[in-house]
């Protein structure tokens, strides 16, 4: 039975890079009434020392600023161009676990937070932990190496700059549905491939029941919607099980045009974090991407960002086959990584 491939997206969400970012739509600058609030919801938390695991859009209540915060994230990141970022928080005058409330207080109120990896931690930590990005049980994260673009399992990644390196680590950002019509316009062969299953590593982190690695389409076309989910790295190394199916070089070749585009300066685009920025991008129409850097010698110095995996509430549906990857598809309790064991925590370290 021949797969006829769906037709090219139109709409924000098929942008090209280098443009857009001479524009600032897409930057929500936060004004003293908006800290003020977060300020005090924060405030009142960490002096009850609450559990910052299991914070609540009631527990964090934010008048004015919630309300805006939800609409833009609707129109521009879940429903448009894909990404938005707030800049202006004060993390220079906080502690670590004001910042880390604040940052877990705002992301309430845009989705429930989903574990990051098999200890359960809903918030966490990037940081370069001095690890072997060869290490197949290693996520890259924990390294001060290029990430590569890729997705994660949510619908929303969001990211709180704390500290940046010396030099380098850039955020980059492409669009998955950019990728997909550049394919369809000039290999629909290979990009018909990229509607197939493919084997992807779990990197040790293997839920209860399930194989080492989810099988999971990059592209996938469900509802009306085009929704993408891809990182080569753990697609390779997928392949040191003998149980995985084997790559062809046909979808080597499609996998490769895939990562070609992504790098194609002319379809994405960079930011600089500032301390206090934090980046929100919509998972399942946006690759993200870190460049490489050299990090303080200081370790009070060293890049440190908090990150968010969120399940929206008004997200878009998923086929089924990404319970594979999310445990359900159920929107706003979906994504994450449960293993056995697991227990929820906010960590204010990288553990």
């Amino acid at each position: 039975m021949s797969f006829e491939l769906p037709p090219e997206q139109t709409g924000a969400a098929a942008w090209y890079g280098p443009e857009i970012a001479k524009r600032d739509d897409w930057m929500m600058p936060l004004g003293a009434p908006e800290v003020a609030e977060i300020e005090a919801a924060t405030r009142a938390l960490v002096a009850r020392d609450a559990d910052i695991a299991v914070l609540k859009p009631r527990d964090f209540p934010l008048p004015t600023l919630g309300a805006r915060l939800r609409a833009r994230i609707d129109d521009e990141v879940l429903n448009g161009r894909g990404f938005l970022l707030l800049r202006g928080l004060p993390v220079e005058r906080w502690s670590m676990r004001e910042a880390a409330t604040a940052f877990f207080g705002l992301g309430a109120h845009l989705g429930s937070a989903r574990s990051q990896n098999g200890k359960g931690h809903v918030l966490g930590h990037v940081q370069d932990l001095g690890m072997d990005v060869n290490d197949p049980n290693v996520r890259i994260y924990q390294t001060h190496e290029r990430q590569t673009y890729h997705t994660d399992s949510c619908d929303i990644v969001g990211l709180l700059c704390l500290k940046t390196a010396k030099s380098g680590g850039l955020s980059a950002l492409v669009s998955s549905t950019t990728i997909f019509n550049e394919m369809r316009r000039r290999r629909p062969d290979l990009l018909k491939l990229l509607f197939q299953p493919i084997a992807t590593d779990r990197r040790g982190e293997v839920p209860e029941g399930q194989k080492p690695f989810f099988e999971i389409p990059v592209f996938n076309w469900h509802q009306g919607y085009l929704t993408a989910i891809y990182q080569r790295q753990y697609i390779d190394s997928a392949q040191r099980f003998p149980e995985a199916p084997r790559h062809t070089p046909e979808l080597v070749e499609a996998l490769d045009m895939f990562d070609s585009l992504a790098n194609d300066p002319a379809l994405n685009t960079f930011m600089e974090f500032k301390p206090g920025d934090v980046q929100l991008v919509h998972n399942h129409t946006m690759l993200h991407d870190r460049t490489g850097f050299e990090d303080w010698p200081e370790p009070e110095r060293r890049r440190h960002l908090l990150r968010l995996w969120l399940a929206a509430e008004r997200a878009r549906p998923l086929p089924e086959i990404f319970a594979q990857r999310y445990g359900t598809v159920t929107i706003g309790d979906r994504g994450g990584i449960i293993v056995r064991g697991t227990r929820l925590q906010a960590p204010l370290q990288a553990v």
